[in-house]
């Protein structure tokens, strides 16, 4: 579950994914930890993906083909990095777009002066 700030963090639950997917498109590759850390600072702390809604949804990803693992040696300590497939990649395209759709779509029923 995500720790939001925000007045109803239902309408971010779905969102999880296609959060995931367009850093990873913006970042090549990046770990769990380097994600949610990102996510707090775009949104300036309204949205905090905790580590046990984080990482589910990575696995799932990386099952569903969308995401590549790779494992470096940091520290002593192996990491794990996540990057976009192919299929990821149009993935998130698809994924954006839709979500571009909605937003103008509820912009219209929200506050049709400003369409």
């Amino acid at each position: 579950m995500y720790i939001c700030n925000m007045s109803n963090s239902k309408l971010y639950k779905g969102s999880l994914n296609t959060i995931i997917l367009k850093l990873l498109n913006e970042h090549d590759k990046m770990y769990g930890y380097e994600i949610t850390q990102k996510v707090k600072v775009l949104t300036k702390g309204e949205l905090n993906i905790t580590e046990g809604a984080l990482y589910p949804a990575l696995h799932k990803l990386e099952a569903e083909g969308l995401l590549d693992v790779e494992l470096a040696k940091v520290d002593n300590r192996l990491r794990k990095y996540y990057k976009l497939t192919e299929t990821g990649t149009k993935e998130t395209i698809s994924k954006l777009n839709e979500l571009a759709e909605y937003i103008k779509t509820m912009q219209k029923l929200v506050n049709p002066k400003l369409v």
